[in-house]
């Protein structure tokens, strides 16, 4: 296959697989927002030494061959350009295995094509599009969570008062937090006395919309935490040892996030 390559010489600072690892932790995976190092995405990275400054390989895998071609593009592309901002590094190559596009990918970074210079006609929608669109699918979610848990924590309250809920009202936590980073993304305000159920241009619901509005918001949330559940479980499937390098997802878990699947082979009862 093609190596997505990028040299530069003068960088004199040490990187080390930490600093990678770390900075790995910034992309995300589009569809399920969450980080590729959590999700066990990441398959190897290697650091090498140069006079010129450090050369780091990354090895990408997704959990079937036929992952969506521009979320795996944006993934690489978004992985070599968070290793190449670290200082110290002089030659960037990140490889994605066993994709049906992996040598069109890989060639397109490799030539800093750009995602419509990789896909050509294929490629419907900008990257920048790509990326808003799923922001807002995991704002939505993130909205939705906090809600969803304040109607727990008290069975009584009606669906129709959570369209009045502000910022301030929720309790702290990963939720909110979580609720935070994502506004920031849009550019929603963040201040206390911003209303929690808004769309995406900042605009609440009637109350009488309130219901309806929070259920299309939990079918968003429950598709994005299905669809995580799902593609870890083929992950597992698909590279043997792979779960160890998944981090348990307390948003959404199913059970089988938090187990080693059975082996295949089955010894039959002895009578």
């Amino acid at each position: 296959m093609t190596a997505a390559l990028t040299e530069r010489t003068g960088r004199d600072v040490a990187v080390t697989a930490e600093d990678v690892r770390q900075a790995l932790g910034a992309v995300l995976d589009p569809e399920l927002d969450e980080p590729i190092t959590d999700l066990g995405f990441v398959c190897s990275l290697e650091i090498t030494g140069s006079l010129a400054g450090a050369v780091v390989t990354v090895h990408l895998r997704l959990p079937t061959s036929f992952c969506s071609p521009n979320f795996a593009y944006l993934m690489a592309s978004d992985s070599k350009d968070v290793i190449w901002a670290l200082p110290g590094v002089a030659k960037v190559v990140v490889q994605l295995d066993d994709h049906h596009d992996s040598d069109l990918i890989n060639a397109g970074l490799a030539a800093d094509a750009g995602y419509r210079g990789t896909f050509g006609h294929e490629a419907e929608d900008s990257l920048e599009e790509l990326r808003w669109t799923f922001r807002r699918k995991a704002h939505t979610a993130a909205m939705e969570r906090c809600l969803t848990e304040l109607l727990r924590a008290d069975p009584a309250r009606a669906e129709e008062s959570v369209g009045t809920v502000r910022l301030g009202d929720l309790p702290a936590g990963r939720s909110k937090d979580a609720l935070v980073r994502r506004r920031m993304a849009l550019g929603l305000p963040t201040e206390p006395a911003a209303v929690v159920l808004v769309d995406h241009n900042n605009l609440p619901y009637p109350p009488d919309n309130v219901p309806m509005a929070l259920r299309r918001a939990r079918s968003t949330r429950i598709s994005i935490d299905g669809n995580a559940h799902f593609c870890r479980g083929l992950l597992r499937t698909r590279y043997a040892g792979s779960g160890a390098d998944q981090t348990d997802r307390p948003d959404g878990a199913e059970p089988a996030d938090h187990h080693h699947l059975l082996s295949l082979s089955v010894k039959e009862n002895k009578r």
